[in-house]
């Protein structure tokens, strides 16, 4: 995901994804449609303000959703990466599997607990404020149309963060039902890639029935609580395909995690080969190790110590009528903005590491000598030999 850092809440970083501009624009014109119609009387700005509002304070509520989860993961003692709004509500990147069916619990519940409180909260103070300014109003469509601004940003958040608490809790991984599954099944059997299988199959049997349902919602079929309509069936079939391709990413994560479980970084790091000096000019860096090689990337070494690292991209930042006049020291990589691995370090934590920064190796450090690479590429090549896919048993 492409997002940027909007700030920090609790030690937790809160990043917005470039998918998250688009909805909050299409949600912000809808809602100034909606007003439009129900409230005939007010300006065309007070309509667009009160949708900018509304807008803003869903996505409050979504944080607020996902700073529960975060923060019940850090009570347990879970590292929390960060907090990510995206295109289809957020997520809280917590970067440990749970160590207990109780933990597990305990952090999905939070969130949709949370939504539902939020709603019933909403909806108390909407009738509160709607009961002492319009006490003799007559019939529900005459009083929302009466409502101030106040009163109707109360009224709608209500409903969505209760629609919002209760889909959540729908049984199908990887929505926080799905995980309250998983933590029920992992306590019963005490096997938590056994829960992980079977809640998975339920989360993609339940994506691809909302496909399913969706496309004939598309075609005209109308269904109970969902209606039909194209816009509507394309939506609800693009939330299963959602819900479908996250319980199948869970059964391809079980699978590697099993591949690498028990393997260290020392057995797939490559010992150390070539490497280059921080005074080496450019030109002889391409001509005498990158060109030569398969490298992508080299550690840079002085006195047995690793000082930096020098890739292909950073190549690229230099023109090549000053490759000649430029050390690799002036382009690398220095050590303090690198991530590195020791050799007791479990692979799988390497890898998580890898595919976090995206990056395609890791310099490896034994009390805090350099004694190899670790390359993503050979992580990848050990996967398709030792990966066997998990199946529903």
């Amino acid at each position: 995901m492409h997002a940027f850092r909007i700030g920090k809440l609790f030690g937790v970083d809160i990043r917005v994804d470039c998918s998250w501009v688009f909805i909050f624009l299409l949600m912000t014109w809808n809602l100034t449609a909606v007003f439009s119609e129900v409230h005939v009387d007010w300006p065309l700005a007070e309509q667009i303000g009160v949708a900018l509002v509304a807008s803003v304070l869903f996505f409050g509520s979504i944080l607020a959703h996902e700073l529960a989860h975060s923060l019940v993961a850090i009570r347990f003692g879970l590292r929390v990466r960060s907090i990510t709004l995206f295109l289809l509500g957020g997520v809280s990147n917590i970067e440990q599997e749970p160590r207990s069916a109780k933990v597990e619990f305990a952090t999905a519940i939070v969130g949709p607990l949370t939504s539902i409180v939020l709603g019933v909260g909403f909806l108390a103070l909407a009738g509160i404020v709607t009961l002492v300014q319009f006490p003799d109003v007559e019939g529900a469509q005459r009083t929302i149309a009466q409502l101030g601004p106040v009163p109707t940003l109360l009224a709608w958040l209500g409903p969505i963060n209760v629609v919002i608490g209760v889909f959540n809790m729908i049984p199908a991984f990887p929505l926080d039902g799905g995980r309250v599954l998983r933590s029920i099944l992992w306590g019963l059997s005490g096997d938590l890639p056994k829960a992980t299988l079977r809640a998975s199959a339920i989360g993609q049997a339940i994506g691809w029935l909302f496909i399913v349902a969706g496309l004939a919602m598309s075609f005209g079929v109308k269904l109970p609580l969902f209606g039909v309509g194209l816009a509507s069936g394309l939506w609800l079939a693009f939330i299963g395909w959602f819900i479908r391709s996250g319980a199948a990413q869970a059964l391809r994560r079980l699978g590697i995690d099993e591949a690498l479980a028990g393997r260290t970084v020392e057995e797939l790091m490559r010992p150390v080969g070539p490497v280059v000096a921080p005074d080496l000019p450019l030109t002889n860096l391409v001509h005498d190790y990158l060109i030569r090689s398969g490298d992508r990337a080299l550690p840079v070494v002085a006195d047995g110590q690793l000082v930096g690292l020098i890739s292909m991209s950073d190549m690229r930042a230099v023109s090549p009528a000053d490759w000649s006049n430029t050390t690799v020291a002036n382009v690398m990589h220095p050590r303090a903005s690198l991530a590195v691995a020791s050799p007791d370090q479990p692979l799988g934590s390497a890898f998580e590491e890898l595919a976090r920064r995206d990056v395609g190796q890791l310099p490896v450090l034994d009390h805090g000598r350099f004694v190899g690479m670790l390359q993503r590429s050979d992580i990848g090549r050990w996967l398709q030999l030792a990966w066997a896919p998990r199946v529903q048993r």
